[in-house]
């Protein structure tokens, strides 16, 4: 008898998570919608001569579509406290993190990062600014 009550608690509280879901996975927060339209998307040039490219995932607001080498990844933005745009790619465990300068793919369970030193349009025009203040960002 005590396992069966200890199994109803179990289940009790794995209900009680679920129902703390949002109904649907990919319903966004008005947070997250909102770090969403600071994304800067297209083709990102990084170090070693490598790109990625970042798209808006049509009819999915907020979703975006990142594809480097030959891997594509599901990403929706994370809300930060720090004003860095943070995509997330959770089942795969990839992070897309943008600041002014420049961007970066990282794999969060690996703890590395994959690519560094990206930049698109928007961060090139940082990019002299950030040299003439003596923050420089890692050589192409």
């Amino acid at each position: 008898m005590p396992r069966l009550h200890a199994a109803v608690g179990t289940l009790a509280l794995a209900l009680s998570a679920v129902a703390a879901l949002p109904a649907r996975a990919d319903v966004l927060s008005q947070g997250q919608l909102q770090a969403a339209a600071h994304v800067f998307t297209g083709t990102a040039q990084c170090e070693f001569k490598q790109q990625v490219s970042l798209t808006a995932i049509a009819g999915q607001p907020g979703h975006f579509r990142l594809a480097f080498k030959n891997a594509h990844y599901d990403m929706v933005p994370v809300e930060t406290s720090t004003g860095a745009v943070r995509l997330e790619d959770a089942r795969a465990g990839v992070v897309w993190l943008q600041i002014p300068a420049k961007s970066m793919l990282l794999n969060s369970r690996l703890g590395h990062r994959m690519l560094d030193d990206c930049r698109q349009v928007q961060q090139d025009a940082v990019v002299p600014v950030t040299h003439e203040l003596g923050l420089t960002t890692a050589a192409r």
